[in-house]
């Protein structure tokens, strides 16, 4: 008789509520390149040269240098480039990036108190995902075979189901032992595959929600504190798919795992800059600006089901769903900044910055609680110290560079022009381990990883000025390139009881064009 497949509450419940997996944390706390078309458009090499309202989110002091009240607002489109349209993931959507003002206060004769409110699109998560390749002597359930051999979880019937202990047993190990590799007396096999396809459609954002005190102590000397609050809303929907085949070689049907998930929450951090002209009668001047980790509190639940269409196994499918919640403390920020103008036509500016992704603290919720003295609810937590070392063997420090310039060919039309280098944050050997003992893993329902490497991006401006009106126009054009594995290589070691199950990794990219239209007024 058919069953449909629950996820084993008697094995979730012996669980605490869960750290997320590295990889998936990655997406959370990496950055675009967004805010006005200005910044946009110098490749956001302004963290000197200031008096752009972006600077609210990297270096705080640049908002000390507005004379003059400011609101501004950001729009317009973003288009990846080399996918098809899957789901609900769309190649191009329009997008609002930024909306804020900066209300300048004269404190003295050369002097000013400034106070500044910015929302903008951190991070754009919009992403289409497609790889395919063949596979020899491998699979995604042969993976799931080889943890029960070698030992990393025992497994047992209960009330009908097949459930296993241990964190290295996740959602999908579930989904394989009971609706494909167990027969009728509960024997279990594996299936190798000839070939597999893999399509997933991302969408969210984080935005960020920026307050800001800045000002200047005569003109030379320029200091800022920024309070960003964050929220995050991250979708995917995947299907992957492998072509069957039994002992003899011989195809046997497909079986396909769709698998949604959603994170979402918010967080905190808090950003301090300076910027200094070290010679008081000339115009270059020197930032720099760090930033805490953002402190987030996240949740994540996903739907993932199991359609069999092959003629092995006992059911045609099967589910498994679940929901927790985590922590998750990005790394420090540091940054320097460089810049200049000339007259009253050019300016140009250089960054770098620095970050530690290898840092990143995964939490696990121990408790909760309410303080009666302040009258607050709380969570404690505490660093999962396995999905912890696996971050740091997977990821690394990241530097960008930042250079960008303006030109003036009249009092109010300026050509702008930029250039933008994230260094690579994942480490080439690395890989999604689904034996780390860790919540992160006991939750996993995707065996899939992406290492990434460096993203180049190109940057190209226009600003037009009519009386008190700005308009500005951007247009950024960014490439990245990574490998792709459907799941980790399993070689097995000396006396195996298993052949290899090895996959190659598939070169993926993510080709983007933005253009970006920004409004502004000064009072």
């Amino acid at each position: 008789m058919k069953r449909y497949l629950l996820v084993a509450a008697c094995a979730l419940a012996v669980m605490p509520l869960a750290a997320q997996e590295t990889y998936e944390n990655a997406k959370i706390v990496t950055e675009d390149l967004n805010g006005t078309a200005r910044y946009v458009g110098m490749g956001g090499a302004m963290e000197a040269l200031g008096a752009d309202i972006s600077t609210i989110g990297s270096n705080p002091a640049g908002l000390g240098l507005f004379r003059r009240t400011t609101a501004n607002t950001s729009f317009g489109v973003v288009g990846q480039q080399g996918v098809k349209d899957f789901s609900y993931g769309n190649k191009t959507k329009m997008s609002f990036d930024q909306l804020g003002f900066v209300f300048a206060h004269r404190s003295g004769e050369r002097s000013f108190l400034n106070f500044g409110f910015n929302y903008h699109k951190n991070r754009d998560f919009n992403h289409i995902l497609q790889a395919s390749d063949r596979l020899i002597g491998a699979s995604q359930n042969k993976i799931s075979y080889a943890k029960g051999l070698e030992g990393l979880f025992d497994l047992k019937v209960k009330d009908g189901e097949i459930v296993g202990t241990g964190n290295a047993f996740n959602q999908l190990d579930y989904l394989y032992y009971n609706a494909l590799m167990a027969d009728k007396d509960n024997n279990y096999h594996f299936n190798e595959a000839t070939g597999y396809t893999m399509n997933r459609a991302v969408r969210g954002h984080v935005n960020e929600y920026d307050f800001n005190l800045s000002g200047n102590i005569g003109d030379r000397f320029y200091l800022g504190l920024t309070i960003g609050v964050k929220d995050v809303l991250h979708k995917q929907y995947s299907e992957y798919t492998e072509q069957l085949v039994d002992d003899k070689g011989k195809g046997v049907g497909t079986v396909t795992i769709a698998d949604e998930r959603r994170i979402d929450g918010s967080g905190f951090d808090i950003k301090m800059g300076a910027i200094v002209r070290p010679v008081e009668a000339s115009p270059f001047r020197m930032g720099f600006y760090i930033h805490t980790p953002t402190w987030y509190d996240l949740t994540t639940q996903n739907y993932t089901t199991l359609a069999n269409q092959s003629t092995v196994g006992l059911y045609d499918k099967g589910k498994s769903e679940e929901t927790y919640k985590f922590k998750l403390y990005s790394p420090w920020k540091f940054g320097l900044s460089l810049g200049h103008t000339v007259g009253n036509y050019l300016a140009f500016g250089a960054t770098y910055e620095y970050a530690d992704y290898g840092s990143i603290d995964t939490r696990i919720n121990t408790g909760e609680g309410y303080d009666w003295y302040y009258g607050d609810y709380y969570e404690t937590s505490e660093s999962d110290a396995n999905m912890n070392k696996h971050t740091q063997q997977t990821l690394k420090g990241v530097s960008t560079l930042k250079v960008g310039a303006e030109f003036k060919v009249a009092d109010n039309l300026a050509f702008r022009l930029g250039y933008n280098y994230v260094s690579p944050m994942y480490r080439m050997e690395g890989y999604k381990d689904g034996t780390v003992n860790s919540p992160g893993s006991f939750y996993s329902s995707a065996t899939d990883y992406t290492n990434w490497k460096g993203i180049d991006r190109i940057t190209f401006g226009l600003g037009y000025t009519v009386g008190k009106l700005n308009l500005d126009l951007a247009y950024q054009y960014s490439k990245q390139t990574g490998e792709f594995s459907p799941f980790m290589t399993y070689d097995g070691g000396p006396g195996s009881k298993l052949s290899p199950c090895i996959c190659n990794p598939v070169k993926v990219n993510n080709e983007r064009h933005q253009v970006l239209l920004s409004l502004g007024y000064r009072f």
